[in-house]
């Protein structure tokens, strides 16, 4: 069975070319606009194995909010995180979460994905 890695980004584009990256490379794929949507399919889809998410979406939680929720309620997830605009510090980020500067290469996602086992 292959993994499941949850995107979420709330620009179609960049969401269509991250998606497109990773099921290129074996992965199963689910997809959300923004956190609220992430958060109702971590709930519904216990075998989620990664989260990739934009910092900024509109909703009620960013980003980063989205990945403290994510380490809380699902402690082995591997996440991901990426902003072309806002670099969070290590100390305001969940422990082991990978950060990508957008525009991030295909190679230094895929790298990311192979913590996923």
């Amino acid at each position: 069975m292959a993994i499941l890695v949850l995107v979420v980004e709330d620009e179609p584009i960049i969401r269509m070319n991250t998606v497109a990256m990773i099921e290129d490379a074996g992965y199963d794929v689910l997809e959300a606009c923004n956190a609220d949507d992430a958060m109702a399919l971590m709930e519904s889809r216990p075998d989620i194995a990664a989260v990739f998410s934009d910092i900024e979406m509109p909703g009620s939680m960013d980003g980063l909010a989205l990945m403290h929720e994510v380490r809380i309620g699902w402690p082995p997830v591997v996440l991901i995180l990426a902003s072309g605009r806002i670099t969070p510090p290590a100390c305001e980020m969940p422990n082991d979460t990978t950060f990508l500067r957008k525009p991030y290469s295909e190679t230094s996602l895929l790298d990311a994905l192979h913590a996923v086992h």
